[in-house]
């Protein structure tokens, strides 16, 4: 058989296929390639090991033996531990490096002389800046002198030759040092303003301090880490209890709670949270039982044990014997369409229009914002119109849906709601004005440079503080119990909230997450009206 032309011009160029890429891997620049990326992947691997194992070190915090670390992180951030009442998160920075300041041991006779002189808490915490300061540079030069020779030390093991250890130590010493370099020039001073705390719940007012002393030092970082560090040094040095700081003298605290959905557990939490942090109010913004039945109106009988005056609009879960039985309590006022005041605050509110216990029965309207199509716009609506009737201004709007929140943008600064059984805040979009008959006739009139823009109105719609009830063990993760603690000055604003998050049912953890108003950019996005 005889072999085609182009058949054999195939068999040659296949049988010279494997002496040219032995060719191409002999190359001296294939070699040289791959020994770089050997030594890089050692000298990093070096580093990271030698940064794990090595890199940390002690200093002295005020009365604190604290003892501080460096480990790689993807996103950085900075963690303080406070044993036992728990632990501060901070997003101080960015970059591949994660501080961690453990503040486990104390000195004694550093805590002694505390003890002996408490003005001493005052210079202690007064010195925290510089002490910490001159510990995390220390830790930095450690950090890039164990980085260099753990890769060294690595690499010599390796590949015993002085040219590749030496390259190895270069490039640990570029990559470590470009680390620290940009977790320091993405410092961000001002993160203490908004730590979040993770520990025990009766502790977090005396760990993060008083919002509105924070809200008032935003960006003063000397300020805020001598407020923390004093903070803990009068927990540590005191042996009868744990001390709170008093909030200023014209603070008001308001506790918003939603959706307790019958869990009994929920009047526990919302009692500790009141004596913990001093409330002023409880505000409710509804479905407090599942039904609505004559058989629940008991679990509202728990009311009068918080202690303190209890604000309450109905949820769509809630029915009006519901309603009445919150009514009969002593501390409790029910706002439908009506308007009251506690402690200098004026409050408006409305309940849910529709009682829809069972959702899958419930049709949907065509347009949720339009009041003409959708009760629940046409309550908010109604609110607005009474807000915008009453003779004194409202600080703050109370509804059950989100849903009905729009009707009162630009009418009030703040509105509370729930629904949903999680955590929201936007602000929410401006309203828009009526269209004129007469504007196609005649061209529209310019603002003038006097004209005040409409004022903002933010939406805080609360997660579940019973954990959805029942409803809560339907999903994979139990619902978490939530709620939160709002700041207001002697202006009637909202300065500061603390947002509270327990474990669902089954779990203990608890988080604090503080917010200032002004600290950071709101968030924009609007909730969706679609929930429980």
């Amino acid at each position: 058989m005889i072999e085609q032309p182009w058949a054999l011009a195939l068999r040659r160029r296949l049988r010279g296929t494997p002496a040219a890429a032995g060719r191409l891997y002999r190359h001296r620049w294939t070699r040289k390639i791959a020994m770089a990326t050997v030594i890089f992947l050692v000298s990093v691997g070096g580093a990271v090991i030698g940064t794990m194992l090595f890199a940390h070190a002690a200093l002295n915090v005020g009365p604190f033996r604290a003892e501080t670390s460096i480990s790689p992180s993807v996103l950085g951030g900075t963690e303080v531990d406070i044993p036992p009442l728990g632990s501060l998160h901070l997003d101080s920075h960015d970059g591949p490096i994660h501080l961690k300041v453990n503040l486990a041991s104390l000195d004694q006779s550093r805590t002694e002389a505390l003890i002996d002189d408490p003005a001493a808490i005052s210079s202690a915490g007064e010195n925290a800046v510089d002490d910490v300061r001159l510990g995390v540079m220390r830790l930095g030069v450690r950090t890039l002198g164990i980085a260099v020779l753990s890769a060294m030390i690595l690499a010599a093991l390796i590949f015993r030759e002085i040219r590749r250890v030496a390259a190895a130590g270069l490039v640990a010493l570029a990559v470590t040092a470009g680390s620290l370099g940009l977790a320091a020039g993405t410092l961000r001073p001002d993160s203490i303003a908004e730590p979040r705390y993770e520990g025990l719940l009766v502790n977090a007012p005396a760990v993060v301090g008083d919002a509105r002393r924070i809200a008032d030092n935003y960006g003063r970082y000397a300020d805020q880490l001598q407020q923390i560090v004093s903070n803990v040094s009068r927990l540590y040095t005191t042996v009868s209890s744990l001390p709170v700081y008093e909030p200023a003298g014209n603070t008001t605290r308001i506790l918003h709670v939603s959706d307790l959905h019958l869990n009994p557990a929920s009047w526990g939490l919302i009692r500790t949270v009141v004596q913990t942090f001093d409330i002023d109010a409880v505000v409710d913004t509804g479905d407090m039982v599942d039904w609505g039945s004559a058989a629940e109106t008991n679990y509202v009988s728990s009311i009068p044990s918080v202690g303190v005056p209890y604000i309450y609009v109905r949820g769509n879960h809630d029915s009006t014997a519901i309603q009445a039985a919150v009514a009969r309590q002593r501390n409790a006022t029910v706002l439908d369409n009506s308007i009251t005041t506690v402690d200098g605050l004026t409050i408006a509110g409305i309940g849910d229009p529709e009682f829809t216990p069972d959702k899958s029965e419930t049709p949907a309207a065509a347009d949720p914002d339009d009041p003409t199509t959708s009760p629940l716009a046409a309550s908010g609506a109604r609110l607005a119109d009474t807000i915008q009737k009453s003779d004194k201004p409202v600080d703050v709007a109370l509804v059950h849906d989100p849903a009905m929140a729009q009707p009162l943008s630009g009418v009030v600064p703040l509105v509370l709601a729930g629904h949903l059984h999680h955590r929201e805040v936007s602000l929410l979009p401006a309203p828009t004005p009526a269209p004129d008959a007469s504007a196609s006739a005649s061209p529209a009139p310019q603002p003038s440079a006097g004209d005040a823009p409409a004022p903002e109105t933010r939406l805080m719609i609360e997660g579940s503080t019973g954990g959805a009830g029942l409803r809560g063990l339907e999903k994979e993760k139990p619902t978490p119990l939530s709620l939160s603690v709002l700041y207001f000055d002697e202006n009637h604003l909202l300065k500061a909230y603390d947002d509270i998050q327990l474990g669902g049912t089954g779990e203990s953890n608890v988080e604090m997450q503080r917010n200032v108003i002004g600290a950071k950019p709101e968030p924009s996005d609007n909730p969706s009206p679609s929930g429980p």
